[in-house]
């Protein structure tokens, strides 16, 4: 069945008509014809009797009804595709993991919303694994997450390399450790430690690179939010391995000391993900192309204000 057989059933049974039908659909009468003879194949019954008018026969009522429906939801559905691939939809989704959200997204959601007024950003920070499941389940339309190729696997998906940061230590600025220009791996493993919960790619990274050194990692707590960490690990041991955009604000807070690690240095890498259709429609790519355009620039601003602060702290030590 076929959405022109629909429409030329239609024409018929409004006009009475295969004649002016076929006027009133910009075709032949032959066209209207062989599309009506079609429809009653497929349906194994006749639509119309045909005479000096046509009327329509006991099949034709039953499906008239119908028939109004279906043209009605293809002319909807034909108009937002239409309105989709113009770049007029209502909201555009993104799951991002959270320093995302707190540096590389904010210039992005500025530029873009004064580019885009009529479409309604909804930007929420998920853990990695999470925004990739809602990322494949539909439920948005873009996700910035620590790059795992596990997880990106489908030939759909487009995966868009950002920036690559290195893991520092984040620690009070009493800890034992803050005494240190750089720490160990073996020192590390000494101290009570927080990591991020479940689902964060971050939480894989640590554990992967403490069991391929031999070494143990004394996860004593796990939490989902960097004000959490930051609140935590001021008051007391503990000690947390975090990337260098999430310690912007550790870098110039005197209750806090962030310390690189010695060799060798753990990095993540950072992408951008979509799948192929959502980049042919206009706000989903100039969202992407947006973010590809920061990322550069805000990881620069990132290495600038650690090494403004961390680096006297480093040669104080150094001099002791």
């Amino acid at each position: 069945m076929r959405i022109e057989q629909i429409q030329a059933f239609l024409a018929v049974a409004d006009t009475g008509s295969f004649q002016a039908a076929a006027h009133q659909c910009r075709v032949t009468q032959s066209t209207v014809s062989r599309q009506v003879q079609a429809l009653e194949t497929e349906l194994d019954a006749p639509l119309f009797h045909r005479g000096a008018q046509a009327k329509l026969t006991v099949a034709g009522e039953r499906l008239l009804p119908k028939a109004r429906r279906i043209d009605q939801d293809w002319t909807q559905v034909s108009r937002d595709i239409a309105d989709l691939m113009a770049g007029k939809q209502p909201e555009l989704c993104v799951a991002a993991i959270q320093s995302v959200c707190s540096t590389l997204l904010p210039p992005v959601l500025q530029r873009f919303c004064e580019e885009y007024p009529q479409v309604q950003l909804r930007v929420t920070a998920l853990g990695s694994d999470r925004s990739l499941k809602v990322l494949r389940d539909g439920l948005v339309d873009v996700a910035v997450v620590m790059h795992n190729p596990r997880l990106i696997t489908q030939s759909e998906m487009v995966v868009t390399p950002l920036f690559e940061e290195a893991v520092e230590v984040l620690m009070a600025a009493d800890h034992p450790l803050a005494s240190q220009p750089q720490v160990s791996w073996e020192m590390l493993s000494r101290f009570p430690q927080v990591i991020f919960k479940d689902g964060y790619g971050m939480q894989r990274l640590v554990q992967e690179q403490f069991q391929n050194r031999g070494e143990d990692l004394k996860a004593a707590l796990e939490l989902n939010t960097l004000d959490a960490f930051r609140g935590v690990i001021r008051q007391g041991n503990f000690i947390a391995l975090l990337p260098q955009s999430a310690l912007v604000e550790c870098y110039t807070d005197p209750t806090l000391a962030v310390r690189p690690t010695e060799d060798p240095v753990l990095t993540r890498s950072v992408v951008l993900v979509t799948t192929r259709d959502r980049l042919t429609i206009p706000p989903i790519r100039r969202f992407y192309d947006l973010v590809q355009g920061v990322s550069a620039t805000v990881l620069q601003s990132v290495k600038q204000v650690e090494a403004a602060m961390v680096q006297p702290s480093v040669q104080i030590s150094n001099s002791r």
